[in-house]
């Protein structure tokens, strides 16, 4: 007896050919909706169909389930969202949307971002995210990319070159126990070596960058990793919520835990929990919130129109986002100005004739920065991963 798996061989595929499979599949998300779900993200979703002499990849009948399965949503739950988890080149992930006359997922994770923020910082410079941006296809009203820094699985290397995947394995997984399948296997804050400027740069960028941000639980406070565990169980360990027993994850015994929390040196439950965080204004886990409410107070970062604007510096990573208000959403226009390097660095930017003659305003503090000369230009310096998030008001250049 043989079956079909397209992955581990635990992972049996299901017969999408068989109505009664679809019709069950259909039954499964009305049960979880009923329960009051906002949504599923569906796993591997190019391969839900096979077809002799193809790839099994992105065929329609898997684009027919899926408009079938919007249509069931849109009409029973409206207001729940689809978020389509296909490992692919946007180019055709963004067939996952669907169209306005048939569609299908209102989100899709975009792969590629991700790997190219990690090879930017540790390369500073800043057209590798630049140029991945650039080959992101627009995408149907009402869709968004989903973007994320880290997730359940390894950080994937297959979308790029032989010679970047070689230099990231040397800067993030120097351990081969820290690799798995073709990525590694580490967690956000082991990534970066615990250093809270890079965290804090990385974060500022997804969060500002085209996409809706999704973060991995455990990133907000720095949670640690355990590479002894096996494959991708090494990031999956228990979230620590304090400092007491099973780091208040559960009242269990601790031999019954799915897997051990961690209890290294650095990221030892005892001290990484979000009891401890709460109770310092200094934490990670208050910048996080706090990076969240200044985003969630500004459209333009949701809604927004981005264009990379032009900077002197190699290192400097600069962009616009514009919001054209409606009856809903004031006009509103952020410069955000990331460095991506581990030094000092001063930058000229250039601003489209639009945006000219503007006051900048610090997003965070309220601050007052150089007003935008009427060619543009302003001159901004930034310490080392530093990043602003600055407004452009209207206003006559008073320099």
């Amino acid at each position: 007896q043989f079956f079909w798996h397209r992955f581990f061989s635990h992972q049996p595929d299901l017969n999408f050919e068989n109505e009664a499979v679809q019709e069950a599949m259909f039954d499964i998300v009305r049960f979880w909706m009923d329960l009051g779900i906002d949504g599923f993200r569906l796993d591997a979703v190019p391969y839900l169909f096979e077809e002799e002499g193809t790839n099994c990849e992105n065929l329609p009948r898997t684009h027919e389930f899926l408009a079938r399965l919007r249509a069931m949503v849109d009409k029973e739950y409206p207001g729940r969202i689809l978020l389509a988890e296909a490992n692919q080149p946007p180019a055709e992930v963004v067939d996952y949307f669907g169209s306005e006359e048939s569609p299908e997922c209102q989100m899709c994770f975009h792969f590629p971002v991700m790997p190219r923020l990690y090879y930017s910082l540790r390369e500073e410079k800043a057209q590798p995210i630049i140029d991945v941006l650039a080959d992101t296809p627009a995408i149907p009203g009402g869709t968004q990319w989903g973007t994320f820094l880290r997730n359940h699985d390894e950080l994937t290397l297959e979308m790029v070159t032989p010679e970047e995947r070689a230099a990231m394995y040397g800067w993030y997984a120097p351990d081969p126990r820290m690799r798995a399948n073709v990525g590694i296997r580490r967690r956000l804050a082991p990534l970066l070596d615990n250093s809270r400027p890079e965290i804090e740069l990385i974060h500022a960028l997804v969060l500002s960058l085209p996409g809706s941000p999704c973060l991995y639980y455990g990133d907000e406070i720095g949670m640690g990793d355990n590479i002894w565990l096996h494959d991708r169980d090494a990031v999956r360990t228990p979230m620590q919520w304090t400092p007491d027993r099973n780091a208040g994850f559960s009242s269990v015994d601790p031999g019954k835990l799915y897997l051990p929390v961690i209890s290294s040196l650095v990221y030892h439950y005892n001290n990484v929990n979000v009891e401890a965080q709460m109770a310092s204004s200094a934490s990670l886990l208050h910048w996080v919130r706090g990076m969240l409410q200044v985003r969630g107070r500004h459209p333009v970062f949701g809604l927004g129109a981005f264009e990379v604007v032009e900077a002197d510096n190699d290192a400097i990573l600069a962009f616009t986002r514009v919001l054209t208000g409606d009856g809903d959403h004031p006009d509103e226009a952020v410069l955000c100005v990331n460095n991506l390097s581990s030094r000092p660095q001063a930058a000229t930017v250039q601003l489209p004739e639009h945006l000219s003659g503007r006051q900048l305003i610090d997003l965070f503090g309220g601050q007052g920065f150089p007003w935008v000369a009427h060619d543009g230009r302003v001159t901004l310096t930034l310490g080392s991963r530093d990043f602003f998030w600055l407004q452009l008001r209207g206003g006559e250049d008073n320099g």
